[in-house]
């Protein structure tokens, strides 16, 4: 049975969910509405259609879902030229070593210039050549619509999948799909309840070679 492997990519592959919170206060913040405590803890884990419904439904926000992505990812990118990036541990080179295994492909609530940015950052692009975007779905995390459709798109069973994830709502969305999953504490800073995963590690460097034996 061909094999899968999908992954987060915010707080599992890059330890970049602080960045994500800081540039869209940025934005808002400039247009007079900055991110609450609670506003900056629910970007974590969440894509970018629940973000943009969660800040306009008290009102405030007057940017469409794509205009606010689009000055978020320019104000990440100035962010990151400034003050760089943490690669979390092992995540490259477990990228790599998963795609002689299986098929990788990335399941993300960001957007897909943001994911496309990362691939290259990474130097994944090679191998991660498609991806699920928050442009690609109707509904983000917990919701199990990105994770199927990437197993669509790659021909192979949920149940042959391995989804990779720092988040109770990407968690949530892979048991949703039937599909396997691994939990990454590394970049979960904000220490979500990841006890519904399959298998829960410090870092991608603590799997070892469990998932190939």
């Amino acid at each position: 049975m061909r094999r899968a492997f999908l992954f987060d990519l915010d707080g599992t592959l890059i330890d970049s969910e602080r960045e994500n919170a800081a540039a869209i206060d940025a934005v808002l913040a400039a247009r007079g509405r900055p991110l609450t405590d609670e506003d900056k803890a629910f970007v974590v884990g969440h894509g970018w259609r629940e973000i943009h419904e969660h800040l306009a439904a008290p009102g405030g926000v007057d940017l469409s879902l794509a205009e606010l992505m689009e000055a978020a990812a320019d104000e990440k990118e100035r962010l990151i030229a400034r003050g760089g990036l943490l690669v979390l541990p092992g995540s490259v080179g477990f990228v790599r070593r998963a795609a002689t295994f299986g098929r990788c492909s990335v399941v993300s609530g960001s957007s897909r210039r943001e994911i496309a940015w990362a691939l290259r950052f990474l130097g994944l692009d090679d191998i991660v050549r498609w991806f699920v975007g928050a442009e690609d779905v109707t509904a983000g995390k917990p919701s199990p619509e990105g994770y199927l459709a990437a197993a669509r798109r790659l021909d192979v069973d949920p149940s042959a999948c391995w989804v990779f994830e720092d988040s109770s709502a990407g968690i949530a969305a892979a048991r949703a799909a039937g599909m396997r999953c691994v939990a990454l504490a590394a970049g979960n800073f904000l220490g979500q309840d990841q006890s519904s995963a399959d298998l829960c590690v410090e870092t991608f460097e603590a799997l070892g070679d469990r998932l190939w034996e």
